[in-house]
């Protein structure tokens, strides 16, 4: 065989054997909630507000970052439900948000985070739950996720008050309005206006 076809044949042997190899797979991460994390449930009950929607059907976005690819994104969770990304599990007791006329506007979480890691070099992995507390938009100062990879912050609270499907700034007013002495209210008052930090009438321990 002379140089050049011999040449040309072991390029040839290189490319098949190039095309022949298996891409590595991606890393698959768990999705599934471990049963320590899963039975490890906040301490108290939520207390049912007659105002708004029903905290069951009240959906929290949350935002999540890993610091160590400084990767974000968003996770949507109704409450008492919980969502595992790798080794974090994000759990939602609930959330809420000021009545639709209250200015300055706020909306609340409250919500658990575990991870799995190691508390010393020498021991093995473990699930430690890092934070458990209510996290709010628009103060994020008054409580934070303190942990050196992992951050979780509230984005929005889906949910509503009566009248807030019309105008909210129509319903307050009529609210607000002075009612004539033996006629019937067509609209029905309003709770008292809270904090500026939602308060939903709720006392989970951490």
């Amino acid at each position: 065989m002379t140089r050049p076809a011999l040449a040309a044949a072991v390029l040839l042997a290189v490319l098949v054997s190039g095309c022949n190899r298996n891409p590595e797979a991606p890393e698959v991460q768990a999705t599934d909630v471990p049963e320590a994390v899963a039975t490890s449930g906040f301490s108290k009950s939520v207390v049912e507000s007659e105002y708004g929607t029903p905290v069951k059907d009240r959906v929290a976005t949350l935002g999540f970052l890993n610091k160590r690819n400084n990767e974000t994104q968003d996770i949507q969770l109704k409450s008492g439900e919980s969502r595992r990304i790798g080794n974090v599990v994000v759990k939602l007791a609930t959330c809420e948000r000021t009545l639709p006329w209250e200015r300055p506007p706020e909306v609340g979480a409250f919500v658990q985070v575990f991870v799995e890691e190691r508390a010393h070099v020498d021991e093995q992995l473990a699930w430690h739950k890092v934070f458990s507390g209510w996290l709010f938009r628009n103060a994020p100062s008054l409580n934070v996720v303190e942990h050196p990879v992992y951050d979780v912050w509230v984005k929005d609270c889906a949910m509503k008050f009566p009248g807030e499907e019309e105008n909210p700034a129509d319903f307050a007013k009529a609210a607000k309005a002075p009612k004539a002495s033996g006629s019937p209210s067509a609209t029905a008052s309003p709770p008292a206006a809270p904090t500026a930090a939602p308060s939903p009438g709720i006392n989970l321990e951490r």
